[in-house]
């Protein structure tokens, strides 16, 4: 066999691929149709109370950390800003409209090891559970630095019962 051919059939093996990786991903994302889109943060927001730039790692179901969730543009992962304010959490993904977390739609916030395509080392991930219309998901961050006062400020939002706190 010569190299050309050889060459040839590879390429024809990664164009295939690409194209059923390409039919997967846009397979989920019409049966995650029905799935509400996160909500838009309006620019009139109050003081934040913490900030730190980080890297968005995934959302997924909440009962199910392989369950990708890619509506609205959760489904890619990007650079990101985190801040707290008094109206809830906002999320400010690179190339993505800042997404309001309301703060009554806040369930959990701690930490993770693990979620789809990543794993790191213990406590190396900042999970928040939150409600996006009718489904519990999680939503994974990864902090280089320390991110225990992002996540205290989040966790003194939320209240067991998920009412406000006063």
């Amino acid at each position: 066999m010569s190299i050309p051919l050889i060459l040839a059939g590879f390429l024809v093996v990664a164009v295939a691929l690409f194209f059923v990786m390409r039919a997967g991903w846009r397979s989920r994302g019409r049966r995650q149709a029905g799935i509400a889109l996160p909500t838009t943060a309006p620019a009139d927001l109050g003081e934040a109370l913490a900030e730190r730039d980080l890297f968005y790692v995934s959302t997924t179901k909440a009962d199910d950390r392989l369950d990708r969730i890619v509506v609205g543009g959760l489904g890619f992962r990007a650079r990101a800003t985190v801040s707290v304010h008094p109206e809830g959490v906002v999320l400010d993904i690179a190339g993505l409209k800042p997404i309001l977390i309301d703060r009554e739609h806040l369930r959990e916030v701690g930490r993770a090891t693990w979620t789809i395509d990543r794993a790191v080392e213990q406590d190396g991930l900042v999970q928040l559970g939150w409600r996006l219309g009718d489904l519990d998901v999680d939503t994974y961050l990864r902090d280089s630095d320390d991110p225990r006062a992002l996540v205290a400020a989040i966790r003194d939002m939320i209240t067991p019962t998920g009412e406000k706190t006063p």
